[in-house]
């Protein structure tokens, strides 16, 4: 099971958080670079891994559990590092803020629907909400580079307000799903 490619790269996602991590305590440029070609990465680890999966029949429930606690555990710790570090607005901490409750909100609603043996699968606005919005935190943290300058970081927020416009609307769905099971 954890032989597996896709689980493999599932583990090396979660085990490329920390070194995402001490890039951000590196600081300057440096850090900024290995922060930002760390993250991405780690969202290349996401792509293959479910494409692995498929391709290969390579499907576990390991996987299946695994998978999204490790995109929620990146997610979660680019966004605090990012606004722990100031990289992003006050402003932007809302969408962050917005992102970070609905994976709590869907991971609780997930656990408590998979007591009662009932799925929720991932919807296809869901996984357009997932590449929006690990698009825009590569921008954000490749916004920190000088080479790169302000206009990466604006974009940056820009596609993280459309990510968490997007996670509110999708996160609204799975409850509105889920509430018939209460």
């Amino acid at each position: 099971m954890l032989s597996t490619i896709p689980n493999v790269l599932t583990l090396t996602r979660i085990a490329l958080i920390p070194i995402m991590m001490m890039a951000f305590y590196a600081g300057g440029q440096f850090g900024s670079w290995m922060a930002a070609l760390v993250f991405i990465v780690a969202c290349l680890t996401d792509f293959l891994d479910g494409y692995v999966a498929r391709v290969w029949s390579q499907t576990s429930r390991f996987g299946q559990f695994l998978d999204p606690i490790a995109d929620k555990l990146l997610v979660a710790t680019t966004l605090l590092l990012l606004a722990g570090f100031e990289r992003i607005s006050r402003y932007s901490l809302i969408p962050a803020s917005i992102i970070l409750c609905r994976e709590i909100t869907v991971s609780g609603l997930r656990e408590f629907l998979g007591e009662l043996k009932i799925n929720m699968p991932v919807t296809v606005i869901a996984k357009w909400k997932t590449a929006i919005q690990m698009f825009s935190i590569c921008l954000l943290l490749l916004g920190g580079i000088q080479t790169f300058g302000s206009h990466i970081l604006f974009l940056g927020e820009c596609m993280l307000w459309v990510a968490g416009i997007m996670t509110l609307v999708t996160g609204l769905d799975y409850l509105k799903a889920g509430m018939k099971y209460f």
